[in-house]
């Protein structure tokens, strides 16, 4: 089975036969005991630290079909490297920017992504609920947000509701987690532990949903809810929506409160806060355990990770653009 690879020191990446040669490299030059890892192995590769590569590494991996994901210093997706689009197909791409330039076939599939994470938000909630910890009026709010979604006629207008339901959804935070604050959402930069968390589990969420939309015959390039040119791969922020809270924010509440994560694990400034490495490792390690947890799928009749369900998202998105089934988004049923 394929699975993604995290760089997290700088070094060189070269090839051995089948193989890819990892050999880290420290700041003065020194080089490390190499790694190996076989091709077949291989899903995708993170980069958190310098990548020394060439032209002839890149070609291997565009015909092994793997993708690479850069990210800077203070955690900022910076790009990826794209292997050959081996899936798009016209019809699709004409369908995809058909439902994008008439307002009412966008504004329908842009409502059902915020529905799915609000719907995905609030039982967040009604889980720490049912633990004893006070959400009532954070529930109602969201509840009262969540029904002025139908009643939107503009792109913006429902954006402003999405961030007002994020808003009282983020308040809550303060109560889920039992020694941490977030005082309110900060971004670029973080201002402390819990929105560095948030920022950098949104990132990693956009980019795997990226990843799994590759696989399929969308573009990228082409959103609903956002606006293409905000990002690049604006529609991985789309899908990215629905999962967050449960993909994300689940992880952080279960980071924090079970001091997987504690603030060691934090480099503070006077005006930002990002995650050490060992922070990151920390997360990502429970961030995999959470995209390879599975579930019993109710259509399938079989167990799926919560990682094919981003793709199964991909696959009915599809569907609804070539008119074949109208697309639900995934709301979590346990």
């Amino acid at each position: 089975m394929k699975k993604t690879y995290y760089l997290f020191n700088p070094g060189r990446l070269t090839r051995k036969d089948n193989t890819l040669k990892f050999t880290p490299v420290d700041e003065s030059g020194k080089e490390g005991m190499p790694k190996y890892i076989p091709i077949e192995g291989v899903s995708d590769l993170y980069c958190f630290g310098s990548l020394d590569a060439n032209s002839a590494l890149y070609n291997f991996l565009g015909k092994a079909g793997i993708s690479v994901h850069f990210f800077d210093y203070y955690e900022h997706y910076t790009g990826s490297f794209q292997p050959k689009e081996y899936l798009l197909a016209g019809k699709m791409q004409i369908q995809q920017t058909l439902h994008h330039s008439k307002p009412d076939k966008r504004l329908k599939i842009a409502k059902k992504f915020v529905e799915g994470a609000s719907f995905n938000i609030s039982k967040n909630l009604k889980y720490y609920l049912n633990r004893d910890k006070p959400l009532e009026n954070h529930l109602e709010k969201i509840n009262v947000l969540t029904e002025k979604i139908s009643l939107c006629n503009l792109i913006p207008e429902l954006m402003g509701i999405e961030g007002n339901i994020r808003q009282v959804y983020y308040e809550a935070f303060d109560i889920i987690l039992n020694e941490h604050s977030m005082e309110g959402r900060s971004k670029q930069p973080p201002l402390n532990e819990v929105n560095a968390l948030v920022s950098f589990g949104n990132m990693m969420c956009y980019t795997m949903c990226l990843d799994q939309i590759y696989h399929t015959q969308l573009n990228p390039t082409i959103s609903f809810l956002h606006e293409p040119g905000y990002r690049r791969y604006s529609l991985a922020l789309d899908l990215a929506e629905i999962f967050k809270p449960i993909l994300v924010d689940r992880v952080i509440f279960r980071v924090l409160n079970k001091k997987e994560i504690q603030s060691k694990d934090f480099d503070i400034h006077v005006n930002k806060v990002i995650l050490k490495e060992s922070g990151k490792k920390a997360f990502i390690k429970a961030f995999e355990e959470r995209l390879n947890e599975t579930i019993k799928h109710r259509t399938l009749k079989k167990h799926v990770s919560y990682k094919h369900l981003v793709k199964l998202e991909c696959y009915k998105l599809s569907k609804h653009l070539l008119e074949i089934e109208t697309y639900q988004p995934f709301k979590i049923w346990w």
